[in-house]
């Protein structure tokens, strides 16, 4: 997916918590268009995604006062978010291997990242005693 940044606006706050032990900066921010559901029942709300620079397995998190937007129920368990809609309730059903599969991805890749940076550490130890 190509990102248009002519929609991108400033943002120079600092945040944590998504990589363990990791910050990062933001690049900007951008509101966007989120749509659950079908043509014939769908609900749509306009978003502020915060754009960094940094490897997750996730392309797109989304907080509490986001989901709180569209006044979802979630079962984490069953990965299902249930929402109103024009038309009734929308269910949308997450996929468990799929989720698996990104959480140990996110956690290689965390470990990853500490082993590099700890590698590069002591490469830099090593390169000031000889």
């Amino acid at each position: 997916m190509d990102f248009n940044f002519d929609r991108l606006q400033s943002c120079e706050d600092p945040f944590y918590g998504i990589m363990p032990g990791k910050g990062s900066f933001r690049i900007g921010r951008v509101v966007l268009p989120v749509t659950f559901g079908m043509p014939d029942n769908y609900r749509t709300e306009y978003l502020t995604f915060k754009v960094a620079n940094f490897k997750t397995s996730y392309h797109a998190i989304f907080d509490r006062p986001m989901l709180t937007r569209f006044m979802e129920i979630s079962h984490h368990t069953y990965l299902v978010l249930k929402m109103p809609a024009p038309n009734g309730v929308l269910s949308i059903y997450g996929d468990v291997e799929m989720s698996y599969k990104c959480n140990m991805e996110a956690v290689q890749l965390a470990e990853a990242l500490d082993y590099l940076a700890k590698a590069t550490t002591m490469l830099g130890v090593v390169q000031k005693v000889d």
